[in-house]
This record gives C-alpha cells, sequence and structure tokens, in this order.
C-alpha cells in the first residue's frame, strides 16, 4: 500500500469526533508576513484598548463616585469591578502588544540560504548533545522523537534518551517496554549504518580526486548519490505504521520531505549540466557532507535511576540535570550498599565510563518531533558573533494538525497561538524557554548551576525544580546573569496535544502552578539588574508579570464577574469595547493558523470549564509558598485510551452553567438586563463547552469513579513488630556507613 493509500485510509476509516480536523497538512515553516494594514490594525487595537479602557473608569468609576454620595458597599463594589476589568484588560492588552511584536518579526525575518549554512558548517563544526527525558513513554513515539532528532543535518550530533522508568520493574508488559527502550539506540544505529557507510564512501572517493574542476561524470555521480539517499528515505516512509495523524505528520515531513528535498538537488545538479555551468568543488564538497550529516548520529540511553548518586527527584528536570552534571567527565562504578555510584576518576579503561561534553544541548520532549534544519538553523544562528550573551534559542513548538477529537483540535489552536505570542515576546526582550524544545547555549546553565545534597551525594541543578514549571524559573535566573534568549521566527517544531478532557487537566493545571512562585525572583532580578546599570526594559517587565501571573488574576477575576451581584450602573458598553479588539484579534490569529473565526467562542467556552483547573494550580502555588514544599510533578498521560478526570473538575462546570442561569433569572426580575446577558452568553458557551470537549457520559463515568474512591480507601497493613538477631545485620551497611547515618544496618 502507497503512502498517499495509507494516509487516505486514515482519513476515511479513523474514528473521529464530529467538529474535528481532517486537514492534516501543518502549518508552513515561514511565517507569512503581514500586510501593511495588518501592521496597522495591530497598533489601532492597542490604541483602542487602552482609550476605551481610560474612557470606562473616568466616565463610569470616577463618575459615580464623583456624583455620590455613594454607600460603602457601592463604593467596595466600584473599586472591586475596576480592578477585576483593569487587570483583564491588562492581560488583553499583553496579547495585543505581544502579537504585534511577532507581526513585526515576521515582516522583517529573512531566511539565511542553504548554501551559507554549508559553507559555516564545512569549517565549524560545534559538537550538540540532544537528550530526550521519557518516563513510561510508548516507544513507538519515542522513536519517531529520537529519528528526527537523528536525521537532523548537523556535522555532529549525539543523541541521548533519559531514561526515568523504574530500572527493575516486576509488571511484564513494563519490563518489556523498559528492554525496547534500552535497546532502542542500537536498532537506530543498525538503521542508519547502511546510508552512512555510503555517505562516507562517497566523500572519502570525492575528496581523493587530485583536480579540483568537476567534470559532468562527477556530477551525474553527486546526483546520483542523492538519489539513492531519497530512495532510501521513501522506503523508510512506505514502511512506517501509519495510525493517526502524529504518524502521517512524522512520514511526511521526516522521510518524504527531506527525500523530497534530496531529490531536488539531485534535478538541480543535473540541470547544471544540461546549462553546462560547472558546479565548484567545494560546493559538491558540501553536498557530499550533508549526505553524511544527515545519517551520522550517535545514540546512547542514560538510566539516572541506576545510580544511587545521582538525584532521583520524581521531575523532568533534575533528570536534564543529573545527565548534565555528568557530562565531560570520566567515571567508575562502584558497589555499595545503597546502590552503584559513579566516582570521578581521571584513567579511562574498559571498566569506566565516559559521558562526553558539548557546546550545545537540545533538550526535546520525547513525544515531539523536529523539522531536519533545526538544529542546523538554530546552532548557526547562536554562533553569530552578535548573539555571544543569547543562552537558550528555541522554536516554541506548534501542533500536528488533523487531530481526531473536538478537545485536541482546541487545544492545538491554543498551543498554534500561543507560538505567535511567544515570537512577539522576543521582539521585547521577554522570552521565556518552553521547555518542549529549545537549544542551550551549555556554558550560560554553567552560570546558573547551584550545588546541593541528595541521599548524601552532591548533585547540580541547572534547570530549576522549585516549580513544575521548571523552564520558566531558569529563565529568570539566565536574565539575571545578563543572558538573553531568543525565539527563532519559524515553525519547526511540533509536540503533541492532550487527546481527552483528563490528559488536558493534567497540563493545564501543571502550567497554572508555579508562576506566583517565580515572581518574586523576577523582582529581585529586576532590582539587580537596575544597581548594575543594565534594567530591564519596561514592556519586557509586563510582558513577563503577564506570563507569569496572568492565570491567577484571570481566574479569580472570572470568579468575581461570574459569582458576585456587582450593581447595574458599573456596567457600561466601553467595558465590551475594550475587550473587543483582543477578541478580533484573536480570530484573525485563529484564521491565520488555518482554523476558524468562531473558534473564539469555542476558546472562551473552554477556558470557563477550565476554571477550576486554573484555581486548583493557583491554590497549590499558595500552598507550596506557604509550606515550602514542592509540589509533585505531575505528567501529562499520554495514552490511547481516555483518561479520567477527577470528580471536582467535571462537576464544577456543570455547577458554572447552573449558576450563571440562576444569574440570568434573578437579573431579570431586578431588570439588570447589561448581569443577565452576560451571564446568558456564559451559561450558552459553557453548556457547548461541557457536551463537546467533556461529553455527559463522561461526566457521569468519573463522577462516580470519584464517588466510588472516595467510598473505598485502602486498608493499610498493621505494623508488625520482628525481633532482630545478628544474623539480621547487614555487615556491609555498617561498615561503609558506620551508625548514626539514618540507614538501618539491616538486612531486607
Amino acid at each position: 500500500m502507497s503512502i498517499a493509500d495509507k494516509i487516505q485510509k486514515i482519513v476515511k476509516n479513523k474514528k473521529r469526533q464530529w467538529g474535528s480536523e481532517k486537514n492534516l497538512t501543518p502549518l508552513p515553516m515561514l511565517h507569512e508576513k503581514p500586510s501593511l494594514r495588518k501592521l496597522t490594525m495591530g497598533r489601532i487595537a492597542i490604541i483602542l484598548t487602552v482609550v476605551f479602557w481610560i474612557l470606562y473608569i473616568f466616565s463610569i468609576i470616577v463618575r459615580q463616585l464623583i456624583e455620590g454620595p455613594q454607600s460603602y458597599q457601592f463604593t467596595m463594589e466600584a473599586f472591586s469591578y475596576a480592578t477585576v476589568v483593569s487587570f483583564l484588560t491588562f492581560s488583553a492588552l499583553m496579547y495585543l502588544v505581544a502579537r504585534q511584536g511577532a507581526l513585526e518579526r515576521f515582516s522583517t525575518h529573512t531566511r539565511v540560504p542553504r548554501a551559507l549554512l554549508d559553507r559555516f558548517f564545512s569549517k565549524h563544526t560545534p559538537k550538540i548533545t540532544v537528550l530526550v527525558p521519557s518516563y513510561n513513554e510508548e516507544n513507538e513515539v519515542v522513536r519517531k522523537t529520537l529519528l528526527s532528532a537523528a536525521l537532523q543535518e548537523y556535522p555532529e550530533i549525539r543523541v541521548v534518551l533519559l531514561l526515568d522508568d523504574k530500572p527493575h520493574p516486576t509488571n511484564p508488559d513494563e519490563i518489556e517496554r523498559l528492554e525496547k527502550a534500552r535497546n532502542i539506540g542500537k536498532e537506530l544505529s543498525k538503521l542508519l549504518h547502511d546510508p552512512l557507510i555510503d555517505a562516507k564512501k562517497a566523500l572519502k572517493s570525492f575528496e581523493k580526486k587530485s583536480r579540483k574542476t568537476l567534470t559532468s561524470s562527477d556530477v551525474e555521480a553527486l546526483a546520483n548519490h542523492y538519489d539513492n539517499a531519497a530512495d532510501w528515505l521513501m522506503n523508510m516512509a512506505n514502511s512506517e505504521k501509519i495510525e493517526d495523524h502524529v504518524d502521517v505528520f512524522f512520514t511526511e515531513q521526516v522521510y518524504i520531505k527531506l527525500a523530497q528535498d534530496l531529490s531536488l538537488v539531485s534535478k538541480a545538479l543535473r540541470m547544471s549540466i544540461k546549462d553546462k555551468e560547472s558546479v565548484s568543488y567545494e560546493r559538491a564538497r558540501q553536498l557530499y557532507k550533508r549526505l553524511v550529516w544527515i545519517f551520522k548520529a550517535e545514540f546512547e540511553v542514560f538510566e539516572r535511576k541506576a545510580y544511587a548518586s545521582t538525584s532521583h527527584e520524581a521531575n523532568k528536570a533534575m533528570n536534564l540535570n543529573s545527565y548534565i552534571g555528568l557530562m565531560g567527565g570520566t567515571y567508575t562504578k562502584e558497589e555499595t550498599p545503597q546502590g552503584t555510584i559513579l566516582i570521578p576518576t581521571k584513567k579511562k579503561s574498559s571498566k569506566t565510563i565516559t559521558i562526553l561534553n558539548s557546546e550545545f544541548l537540545l533538550t526535546l520532549d520525547a513525544d515531539s518531533v523536529l523539522l531536519r534544519e533545526y538544529c542546523l538553523r538554530l546552532v548557526y544562528f547562536l554562533m553569530q558573533p552578535e548573539n555571544e550573551r543569547v543562552a537558550v534559542t528555541q522554536t516554541p513548538y506548534s501542533s500536528f494538525r488533523g487531530a481526531f477529537s473536538r478537545i485536541e483540535r482546541l487545544a492545538a489552536a491554543t498551543t498554534d497561538i500561543q507560538h505567535i505570542l511567544h515570537q512577539g515576546m522576543t521582539q521585547h526582550g521577554a522570552t521565556f524557554w518552553v521547555g518542549a524544545n529549545a537549544v542551550i547555549r551549555k556554558s550560560a546553565i554553567e552560570d546558573i548551576v547551584e550545588y546541593d545534597r541528595e541521599r548524601g551525594f552532591e548533585i547540580k541543578r541547572y534547570i530549576q525544580d522549585r516549580t513544575v514549571i521548571e523552564d520558566t524559573e531558569s529563565s529568570v535566573d539566565l536574565a539575571l546573569h545578563g543572558w538573553e534568549l531568543v525565539n527563532y521566527p519559524e515553525r519547526l517544531s511540533y509536540s503533541a496535544t492532550p487527546p481527552d478532557f483528563g490528559s488536558l487537566v493534567v497540563q493545564r493545571r501543571r502550567w497554572a502552578n508555579g508562576g506566583l512562585l517565580i515572581l518574586p525572583k523576577l523582582f529581585a532580578t529586576m532590582q539587580a539588574r537596575k544597581r548594575e546599570g543594565r534594567p530591564l526594559a519596561t514592556t519586557s517587565v509586563l510582558l513577563r508579570i503577564n506570563y507569569m501571573a496572568s492565570i491567577a488574576w484571570a481566574t479569580f477575576g472570572l470568579i468575581f464577574l461570574l459569582a458576585y451581584p456587582y450593581d447595574g450602573r458599573l456596567l457600561s458598553p466601553l467595558v465590551v469595547l475594550a475587550a473587543l479588539p483582543y477578541f478580533l484579534a484573536m480570530a484573525s490569529d485563529l484564521k491565520y493558523c488555518g482554523y476558524k473565526y468562531s473558534d473564539v467562542f469555542r476558546i472562551y467556552g473552554f477556558n470557563l470549564i477550565m476554571l477550576p483547573v486554573n484555581l486548583a494550580g493557583v491554590l497549590k502555588s499558595i500552598e507550596q509558598a506557604m509550606t515550602g514544599k514542592k509540589i509533585p510533578f505531575a505528567r501529562t498521560p499520554k495514552v490511547k485510551n481516555r483518561t479520567p478526570s477527577s470528580m471536582q473538575y467535571v462537576i464544577v462546570p456543570v455547577l458554572i452553567v447552573a449558576f450563571s442561569l440562576f444569574t440570568v433569572y434573578r437579573n431579570i426580575l431586578i431588570q439588570n438586563w447589561g448581569n443577565a446577558a452576560f451571564a446568558a452568553f456564559n451559561a450558552f458557551v459553557a453548556t457547548w463547552a461541557i457536551l463537546a470537549y467533556i461529553g455527559a457520559f463522561n461526566i457521569i463515568v468519573d463522577t462516580w469513579l470519584g464517588i466510588i474512591n472516595w467510598i473505598y480507601v485502602d486498608v493499610k497493613p498493621k505494623k508488625q513488630t520482628v525481633e532482630i538477631t545478628d544474623t539480621d545485620i547487614d555487615w556491609k551497611v555498617v561498615l561503609y556507613h558506620g551508625e548514626n547515618q539514618g540507614i538501618l544496618p539491616f538486612k531486607s
């Protein structure tokens, strides 16, 4: 069956929800250059938002207070309502500012020619290590990620799978999956072996030529090598198993697009023969090297939990930190009662392990896919003299198109909108590291490293794990040390979005947790940089504050607007007019990203039913601030079946609809038509969102599971006293640790 037939079969036969997406074509790598009209309208939207907010504050709030006398209750209502409206308007304004910055970047971005990249990397070969943290991932998902990294057209690349699974599972399925994961590097090396050997032989044969002028047969030979490489890639594409839209993307964008690119080069070479134009020796050599770069990659699998001397903190940040802290060193393994530990040594032998160092790191989530020039273009950007203080560059990930569920489609829409906003934040020097993918200058994170001890061993913390949004806090740390972060203005990376409400709850609750905790560090950074004479720009500060705290104030603001019956005198069309540019701009951005204008209403309804999720994340931040206890890192589930939601997250949206309907009834009775209309709109869009994104049946199931889990609890076994004898003492522990080490010297 051909690739086209496989894809058509997926589109026709794969069960998909009504209202999902059938278009499998991803957004283009290069952003469309915005027109002058679009840029002008963006500026006007910013101005109108500010003007309408000022008019509202002075014509409604100030006027009502001046005209008094007013009651204490009304005065408090006026101040609270003005505060809520101001914070929400500020978030809308920051959206428009970031969006405008993105449009300005897109209008001026010029792509670096491929020949210039080939010329640069034929002389400079900075090493890059790709780090792929993985925990209980499906092997097919990991395989795609590793292959997309391995097939980067980059001269020196090393791909490391950081396995975080239990090293000694007992479940047969887990054992099988772990063994496959441990061998995946060897399998991929074997897969790329033949085309790599062919490319190396071809380059070596070409470089042996004594003459520097190429004949037509030399060019034809080069074209043939490109055809052979393209054929290999097409054979791989034909053998790829295609079951969903992610498989379609990987097959088309990683295998087929690269094959088509190589075929295009082959045609161009043959056209040069027909036109009797000579290809230079150096350019031909670069093209031979390119074939080697494509198939050349080293693989490694590292399991930090196999060693007692590395951190075992259950989060992605410490998985990365454990490996980064070992880079550039050689270690011997020593067996101790605590387990295997790694001891630094200067002597290399067959019994030691060496963790190679590299100038650049690429952190990549295990469910992400890179396009073929990601490393080439981003490292080239970092290697330019004017970018020597750039610590991190990335392309904020885009979504896989063709989602089979409505909620995955909507989550993809918000992801693509976020891509635009992150690009705009770079325009104002407010870039945040987004953890799904990033190229990192290793010397930069060595500036922010912190040292700690865990179970008696020293550990290094390059990426903060104090919160569950570790990349955000590290962004502030880098800014404190004078480093910059930049989003590269192209779409070169893609990542999966949650396919069901339950998994989306886990992801968005994590995103809502931590921003408030990092805010004090941002303020401290502002003060420190001001004292040093290199203050952060005002717009940069405002965008950063909005990024970290807007979920908190938007959540509480919406709760106030939904729950409190504000006096009708505080309502005004000016509030709607102040918000209108924001909603119109978002609708335009959705259309720009290939969605519908009407999706802006779906996103609004979606945000309403996500209120309890965001509130839970914000409250967790407050809890951590008060207790000082870390919040456990919750990984987004990646399962083919539906992920159940906690009972409160499916019940509260229903209560929001019920309360909104009650608010409609109450305001109709007192003829407060503005509040009644707002509540009716909220009830309608929230009801639609509940039915579309959660489902009535799923609400019943998750509520029932919640009740059952609440009623039935696991009975803890009673502690039994065991008499300890001399034969039970573990002599190895006693001799190694002695006493008072917090370790019981008894055999387990």
